[in-house]
């Protein structure tokens, strides 16, 4: 792996009144950190029916937990191209620069989207962009999004949450236009546990270990396990 030291945490709000969505502006990530998988590592996994990650700050803390687990449980490998900050158009961006360079395995997971709540409407054109480059053949794992940010006010949060169920929507919608693509539901998660705030630190990231087993425990089992059809999906309970 390559990585860059920063402080991995979503953009910072602004003035409500300064944008349109009520949860500030999205601010410059391209010196946060991240985890970008070498070229022997990526030809790894496409040789051995592996999986490639896209990732923003969360799979940044949370992508080497679930590359060994993914390993112990498979024997195969995961390649992971996880950036802290960035929306879901830099990481569809990173996943066509892949599919150019090296082409895709079967399975793609997608764990971004958390920082398109300062723009919404941006994100369905990417989610419908992901499906056009893997194509039909191969299956798409998409992690939806739960963003309340307790360092904000009130009204902040708010904010956050709606705009986060409408980045949801966008993609409930694409699932069942698609059905090669498939929702982690860690949002519907964290609705059905006793005590949610014990799996998030700030609203956002999840907390360790608690809220990373658990998020990753979600991604393994749908790549272990995909539903049936479009929206099933088993209990989250833990």
């Amino acid at each position: 792996m390559t990585a860059a030291t920063g402080v991995a945490m979503v953009a910072t709000s602004g003035a409500v009144s300064a944008d349109t969505y009520g949860s500030g502006q999205l601010a410059p990530w391209g010196g946060l950190a991240r985890t970008i998988s070498s070229d022997e590592q990526i030809r790894v996994v496409l040789a051995g029916d592996g999986v490639f990650t896209f990732g923003d700050s969360i799979a940044v803390q949370d992508g080497d937990d679930l590359a060994w687990r993914f390993t112990g449980l498979t024997g195969k490998a995961m390649a992971m191209h996880n950036w802290a900050g960035e929306p879901a158009e830099a990481a569809v961006d990173a996943l066509q620069e892949w599919a150019t360079k090296y082409g895709l395995p079967r399975r793609i997971v997608m764990a971004t989207g958390t920082n398109d709540i300062f723009k919404p409407p941006a994100f369905g054109p990417q989610v419908d962009r992901a499906l056009r480059i893997i194509g039909p053949t191969r299956t798409l794992f998409w992690v939806n999004t739960f963003v309340s940010r307790t360092r904000e006010s009130d009204l902040v949060q708010r904010a956050d949450r709606r705009n986060c169920a409408w980045v949801n929507r966008q993609l409930d919608d694409a699932e069942r236009r698609n059905p090669n693509l498939h929702v982690v539901r860690w949002s519907e998660f964290l609705g059905e546990v006793k005590y949610p705030h014990r799996y998030l630190r700030d609203g956002l990231h999840t907390s360790v270990p608690l809220g990373q087993h658990w998020r990753n425990e979600l991604i393994l089992r749908a790549l272990q396990n995909p539903p049936a059809s479009p929206g099933s999906r088993p209990s989250a309970r833990p």
